[in-house]
């Protein structure tokens, strides 16, 4: 099973990218979904986690800006990413865990996205 990330780019500061993450091959028990960004020189850092009923939660940075949603019958998470600012540059990773209720740990999560990259200009 690989989870394929996509929608990445380069954006001006203000604009907006949605970014999709599908699982490839036959997967089965996933509850939870999650995004998670790593900008040079960072930690990887929680941006999103999203429960098999659609119920997201969100790091404070990107509260009012980002939207996480998924189709649990495409085995598939998205990101609506609105108002991007600089500081939103970062690799993206999308994850899926068979944990139940939100993923704010890595180690919740069983499997991981190649990432894709956003960059945001100012």
């Amino acid at each position: 099973v690989q989870l394929q990330a996509s929608g990445g780019g380069l954006v001006q500061s203000g604009g907006s990218l949605r970014l999709s993450c599908v699982a490839s091959g036959s997967i089965s028990g996933i509850n939870v979904m999650g995004w998670y960004r790593q900008a040079p020189g960072n930690q990887r850092e929680l941006v999103a986690t999203i429960t098999s009923d659609g119920s997201a939660k969100y790091a404070d940075s990107v509260k009012g800006r980002f939207t996480a949603s998924r189709d649990n019958a495409k085995d598939t998470v998205y990101l609506q990413m609105n108002s991007l600012k600089p500081d939103d540059t970062a690799v993206y990773f999308c994850a899926f865990g068979k944990r139940l209720g939100y993923g704010s740990r890595q180690d919740y999560y069983d499997y991981w996205g190649q990432g894709t990259k956003v960059t945001v200009s100012s």
